[in-house]
């Protein structure tokens, strides 16, 4: 089977290809518990006798887009800081403690949260529970360790900025929702970073990790009672800052951005329109829409433009959502010849989904390929913790796995249709592309669609 390429998301509906052919929908009756502490902490638990492990997850209701602008980045700074050293360990006493277990420690900052977490076996979760409790409660940020990381967030940006990918969709995000902070970079800048010190990061966190903005999720083999004790001895007596955020969804432009960059072998282009944030009634529909146009082998996109013209080996099409705003992006890697054939196919295919009602058997295809990669995603404990948490933070209930499905199978083709027609305009259709492109341009009438 041919690789398929990977890309690096915070969360949304990217699915990646699988063995999707029809499932029988049998589905288990889920051990699934919810509190809510007087301090706002928000407590979830999923009990999984048939394993051996537990994943356990901080979930803070703070990420990148909640910074002003000369903080951008802080969010992800101070996910890496809090590593540095708390008040009982050091940084290689936190290192030595999980692995002394064979425990997993890991932690990540998109633009709506940073999460902390940690998978071990049923026995050591009140260890790790310990050591993640120590980390969003106790950091140290001591100076020298802030001067130290900030070199070390400064080469993972430069990094980053060597993965042609990864720049193509900075570049095309900031012009999409441009002076809005979904539009900047999670890692920030190196002037930015550059400015953080210890004085801003213990201002945002005592902000920012407040109980009343955390959100604390477990999955695997232990009860909501244990869970429940070790949250009371760390959290409970915790007090609510009190303080809430109001989010200001951003405005949406559609630039057309040419960056010529000519020592890269390859042409990177991305094209994307406007999608309906993660908790819109519509995000079945948009899933599925996206499913068949480019989110699998037998897509639309990997078909036409892979399969049969060989003109990308990388070519997919992804939905990103937040609370919300939300977007869909097609990309793909050619070469500078192919250019303008690669986007002429694009196009066509925004156009052939406005025009022309899906088949009856693609449509039965995208479905079960979307069932079959969300019942195949939640067999471990690490991704039903992130499951519990992430429908808390954005539904602020738990919609079970029946739900979901049966969402999915009511999408009809001509709701398909009518978001393609809503979604797919010319005059909303952003494109980036970097690359050798010298003497390449781009008019909007060739987007028409």
């Amino acid at each position: 089977m041919p690789a398929l390429p990977k890309k690096r998301t915070p969360y949304g509906f990217r699915f990646i290809a699988g063995c999707a052919t029809l499932l029988v929908m049998t589905t288990e009756a889920r051990d699934i518990q919810k509190r809510v502490l007087p301090n706002g902490l928000v407590v979830l638990t999923e009990t999984m006798t048939h394993v051996r492990s537990v994943s356990v997850g901080v979930w803070v209701r703070n990420g990148s887009r909640r910074e002003v602008r000369e903080e951008n980045g802080l969010a992800h700074f101070m996910e890496h800081m809090v590593f540095k050293g708390t008040e009982r360990r050091s940084a290689e006493a936190i290192a030595r403690e999980m692995d002394s277990i064979g425990g997993m420690l890991d932690a990540f900052t998109s633009k709506e949260q940073i999460c902390f977490n940690a998978k071990v076996l049923d026995d050591h979760l009140p260890i790790a529970f310990d050591v993640i409790a120590d980390l969003v409660l106790r950091p140290k940020f001591d100076s020298e360790d802030v001067k130290k990381e900030r070199q070390v967030v400064l080469e993972e940006i430069k990094m980053d900025l060597d993965n042609p990918e990864y720049m193509l969709h900075e570049i095309f995000t900031r012009g999409f929702w441009p002076e809005h902070p979904l539009g900047r970079p999670i890692l920030g800048t190196p002037e930015t970073v550059k400015k953080f010190n210890r004085e801003a990061l213990r201002n945002r966190f005592q902000r920012w990790f407040a109980p009343d903005h955390l959100v604390l999720s477990a999955a695997g083999n232990v009860s909501h009672e244990a869970v429940m004790e070790l949250v009371e001895r760390e959290f409970g007596g915790l007090q609510a800052s009190g303080e809430t955020d109001e989010d200001v969804a951003p405005a949406t432009e559609a630039p057309i951005h040419i960056e010529s960059k000519k020592e890269l072998e390859q042409c990177h282009v991305c094209i994307g329109v406007p999608s309906v944030p993660l908790a819109d009634e519509r995000r079945f529909s948009v899933a599925v829409m996206n499913n068949l146009l480019g989110g699998g082998m037998s897509s639309r996109l990997f078909q036409n433009i892979r399969e049969k013209q060989g003109l990308a080996y990388a070519v997919f099409s992804e939905l990103t959502p937040y609370s919300d705003a939300g977007m869909m992006t097609v990309y793909a890697g050619t070469a500078k010849e192919t250019v303008d054939q690669v986007i002429d196919l694009i196009v066509k295919e925004f156009r052939d989904l406005k025009e022309t009602l899906v088949t009856e058997e693609e449509l039965r295809r995208a479905k079960n390929h979307l069932k079959g990669s969300l019942m195949l995603s939640l067999e471990s404990t690490s991704s039903r913790m992130s499951n519990l948490a992430r429908q808390e933070l954005y539904f602020r209930r738990f919609y079970s796995l029946d739900e979901i499905l049966a969402g999915i199978e009511t999408v009809t083709r001509e709701e398909i249709q009518a978001i393609a027609r809503e979604f797919f305009r010319p005059e909303q259709t952003a494109v980036t592309a970097l690359g050798p492109l010298n003497g390449f341009s781009l008019d909007r009438s060739r987007l028409a669609c």
